[in-house]
């Protein structure tokens, strides 16, 4: 018998193996490169833990894509709470977690669901329902067309780097758009 029917049940130390499983197969080749059968292997479970856990791939790569926006959420709200001017703090936010946290291993696990956002319609609306509520919280702090530009660049800044596109000027362009966040520039 295999590995897997010996372990001891932890479900959700198996739920979090099934979702970094999926997160590392999807850098790795794509959404393509997401079955169940190839999930299940990269977590050491049988199909039948994974079905225990998910009802399909898709129900799967909806709790993946929350799991990272809540790990999304928790940086920005991180960088929100330790900033001191509130004028365009969730923008700032957004601008070094892009800038800073993208580069990193973990960031580009999810290089693949991230990019998935754009084909997949489940999980572009789970994207844009994240965005749009994040911007309402933030919208007394981060109105206005002059931090909805720094977004909108910095969303392009972060889809190039996703697509492997080098930034010729990363700290530039960094301190940059960071500079528009704030009051004298608006």
């Amino acid at each position: 018998m295999s590995e897997a029917h010996h372990r001891k049940k932890n479900p959700q130390q198996v739920r979090m193996d099934l979702l970094e499983g999926t997160a590392e197969l999807a850098a790795q080749g794509g959404l393509a490169a997401v079955s169940v059968q190839s999930v299940s292997a990269a977590a050491g479970v049988t199909k039948g833990a994974f079905f225990h856990h998910f009802l399909n791939k898709q129900a799967l790569l909806d709790e993946v894509f929350t799991w990272m926006l809540g790990h999304l959420d928790q940086r920005l709200d991180e960088l929100i709470a330790a900033d001191k001017q509130p004028y365009g703090c969730f923008t700032r936010a957004f601008v070094n977690t892009v800038f800073l946290h993208e580069s990193s291993s973990a960031a580009r696990k999810q290089a693949g669901l991230w990019i998935a956002t754009l084909t997949d319609t489940e999980l572009r609306g789970k994207w844009v329902a994240w965005y749009d509520g994040r911007l309402a919280r933030h919208a007394e702090t981060d109105g206005g067309p002059v931090l909805e530009c720094v977004r909108l660049t910095v969303d392009g800044i972060w889809l190039a780097g996703l697509s492997g596109v080098a930034i010729r000027h990363p700290d530039e362009i960094h301190a940059r758009l960071l500079a528009l966040t704030y009051p004298t520039n608006a």
